[in-house]
């Protein structure tokens, strides 16, 4: 609460008017808000756009999202907090469904399934720990670096499975 007080100029009471739900109202609009901007910037275009063009627009969306590494993933931190239990649901359809939609447009570039839902949750989850390394660390450019070193593993593992088609 500090922190948004502090952010937004207004005080607790102010903030209470505009969410008499309190924090939990509060916690749920922010969720909400970062579920629309990933279904429009990662998500629909994982799913439903060329696999390629998708891929290279989710490392650019996510960079730029998260700041190069100086935002955390508010998502993730509730995951880690004792509000998790209360938007669980939430939580889990984040992280569910970008794990699915870059899986599947790994598996449109030609990669099957079981690579491609291996791959997308060591990219998912080097992407948070990333972010949580980069925070702890107080090293900004550690981000990109994970980025980079994921963006090349994915490139090479696509790379690997146009040499060796599989079906």
């Amino acid at each position: 609460m500090s922190k948004i007080t502090a952010r937004t100029g207004l005080s607790k009471g102010s903030l209470y008017h505009f969410f008499p739900g309190g924090k939990d109202e509060m916690a749920s609009e922010v969720l909400t808000h970062i579920d629309q901007w990933f279904t429009r910037q990662i998500f629909e275009p994982l799913e439903q756009s060329e696999a390629q063009a998708a891929i290279d627009q989710m490392w650019q969306e996510v960079d730029a999202y998260f700041q190069s590494g100086q935002r955390i993933c508010l998502i993730g931190a509730f995951a880690l907090d004792e509000t998790r239990d209360r938007f669980a649901a939430a939580i889990r359809q984040y992280f569910v469904r970008w794990i699915e939609a870059f899986s599947a447009a790994l598996v449109r570039t030609g990669l099957s399934r079981e690579t491609a839902d291996r791959m997308s949750e060591e990219t998912i989850a080097g992407i948070q720990g990333g972010l949580v390394l980069s925070r702890a660390l107080h090293d900004e450019a550690l981000f990109g670096r994970t980025l980079a070193n994921l963006k090349q593993r994915v490139s090479a593992c696509i790379s690997a499975s146009d040499s060796h088609p599989t079906h």
